[in-house]
């Protein structure tokens, strides 16, 4: 997928991919989610989301009817942190973010 944002170019193709989560739910339940964190060559952080009719990802199509869709989601350094720890991937977290993490 690939999207322009603030003319700027998302493209999962290119980046590399860091983290994959889903929520467990089937492709075919409205509350479906999956995200996968990605990084592009020159270190801009972003998701590649989808989801159901029910899920963050919903859009509408149709006079009181959602359905599901997929959106690229530009994220700060911070935000990609935070979603890998919030994600549980300890290991790319301490990878890309050392500086950031100290020990307990």
């Amino acid at each position: 997928m690939k999207k322009i944002i603030d003319k700027k170019l998302y493209d999962t193709e290119t980046a590399d991919k860091i983290a994959a989560w889903d929520n467990g739910h089937g492709t075919t339940d409205g509350h479906y989610v999956s995200e996968d964190l990605y990084r592009t060559k020159k270190g801009s952080w972003f998701l590649h989301g989808e989801g159901g009719g029910l899920s963050k990802y919903a859009e509408s199509c149709g006079q009181h009817e959602t359905c599901g869709s997929s959106s690229i989601v530009p994220l700060t350094s911070d935000e990609a942190l935070e979603w890998l720890s919030g994600h549980d991937f300890p290991d790319e977290a301490a990878q890309y973010f050392a500086d950031k993490i100290e020990e307990a």
